[in-house]
């Protein structure tokens, strides 16, 4: 929480929530409140917020329910991402110096220990792969393995932001063909003594449901495009400094060994015999 009070990012978008919020309700009491136009002047044409929101609040059906909902669920979803996707929360800086510390000075039961409660990225990443310790290679399939699994986890968190806004204007085209439906029943049964008025009251109301389901669309798929590409550059970032951290203790690869010099092949008797043998000196004749 005091993280969460300390940035300015997330305050001044829950300021902007609020202020917008507060704007609407106060444009729809004035639009409430306002004394009723003179038949004899031409509308002026400038609908605003609140109009539709008193309009909507007047009328409450099942679909404003059902919309108003997601909307709750959608911005718990977009404060909650834009917190929990940040590179202080994701990985900080303070847990990888300290892996690295503990790397170096070779205390790796003390950092088994501690990669198994702590929740960053790469100190589970670590975790799967200390366990698979002295087998460099089974290291880092589970290293590998691990990174997969937060990553998709971490996309599935935010998934569900693109799934309320394709839902947003599904649910207010529904509302709108609800809503037409009932305004053309209501002419059929009235017959002749139907007004243009009452027609255009109730399109007017059915296409408020689609105005609802773009207001939720918007937000929510413009935050997931945001969300998605912050988690996409923070994983791979994470993925880096946690293949780093499994280099540094990589067990060193038994040296080398260069072939001992051959010894000189023995003597043997084909070989004394193949050198040159020196003749004996000749004996003088004796002279008669």
């Amino acid at each position: 929480m005091r993280r969460y009070a300390n940035s300015r990012l997330r305050l001044g978008l829950l300021i902007a929530i609020a202020v917008l919020t507060l704007l609407a309700v106060h444009q729809g009491f004035a639009q409430t409140n306002a004394p009723a136009p003179d038949a004899a002047q031409p509308p002026t044409g400038n609908h605003s917020f609140g109009m539709v929101f008193s309009l909507i609040a007047a009328n409450v059906d099942p679909i404003f329910c059902v919309i108003a909902l997601l909307s709750v669920t959608g911005v718990t979803l977009i404060i909650q991402g834009f917190i929990q996707n940040r590179r202080a929360a994701f990985m900080p800086i303070e847990t990888t110096n300290l892996m690295r510390e503990m790397i170096n000075q070779r205390r790796f039961k003390d950092l088994l220990d501690y990669t198994e409660t702590d929740p960053g990225f790469v100190s589970q990443a670590m975790n799967r792969a200390l366990k698979r310790a002295p087998n460099f290679d089974a290291m880092r399939e589970a290293m590998e393995t691990a990174v997969g699994e937060q990553t998709a986890e971490r996309f599935r968190k935010i998934e569900y932001l693109n799934i309320i806004g394709n839902l947003g204007p599904l649910l207010g085209l529904l509302g709108t063909v609800l809503g037409m439906i009932d305004a053309f029943q209501s002419m059929k049964l009235a017959g002749g003594s139907y007004k243009p008025s009452e027609l255009a009251g109730g399109i007017s109301m059915a296409l408020c449901h689609t105005f609802l389901g773009l207001v939720l669309a918007v937000p929510c798929l413009a935050a997931f495009g945001v969300l998605r590409t912050m988690v996409d550059r923070l994983t791979i970032r994470g993925a880096l400094e946690a293949e780093e951290l499994l280099l540094m203790i990589r067990p060193s690869a038994p040296g080398s060994h260069q072939p001992a010099p051959a010894a000189p092949p023995p003597v043997t008797a084909r070989t004394t015999m193949a050198s040159p043998v020196p003749p004996p000196p000749l004996s003088p004749v004796p002279q008669s």
